[in-house]
């Protein structure tokens, strides 16, 4: 099976390593999800999608748990945000200066992709963005 970076692939979760997770890919090839970029629970033996993020010269292949691309991810992104703060009376009490770990605590999102989303709420200025908070408008 050919596959091409940032195809949409079935994979089965393997088990932890060092490095993060090994994958089935749609179940004929070994890949690995890096630590890094695990934003929820993974469990052994799960099948979901995943997202073919390079093909190494080595032959390895890395996976992604998200579409590759700022334009597949910032919508879910922007939609979590604000399913959050719906969820939160309109208030979360994360910012740009949260801990990359809080931000992954509460809303299964890197730190980059979370200032990319708030980015992009404040511009259309659906939040308001404070020191110690972000409310909703």
């Amino acid at each position: 099976m050919d596959l091409e970076i940032g195809q949409k692939v079935a994979i089965i979760i393997g088990t932890e390593t060092a490095l993060g997770f090994t994958v089935l890919i749609e179940e004929s090839m070994e890949g690995l999800v890096y630590k890094n970029e695990v934003f929820s629970d993974l469990e052994e033996g799960v099948s979901t999608t995943g997202y073919i993020k390079n093909i190494r010269e080595d032959g390895k292949i890395d996976v992604s748990m998200r579409p590759l691309g700022y334009r597949n991810t910032i919508e879910d992104d922007i939609l979590k945000i604000l399913h959050h703060l719906d969820q939160n009376n309109g208030t979360i009490t994360l910012t740009d200066k949260s801990s990359p770990e809080s931000i992954k605590f509460h809303l299964q999102m890197s730190k980059k992709a979370f200032k990319r989303a708030i980015g992009s709420l404040y511009r259309d200025k659906k939040i308001n963005l404070y020191s110690d908070r972000i409310e909703k408008n």
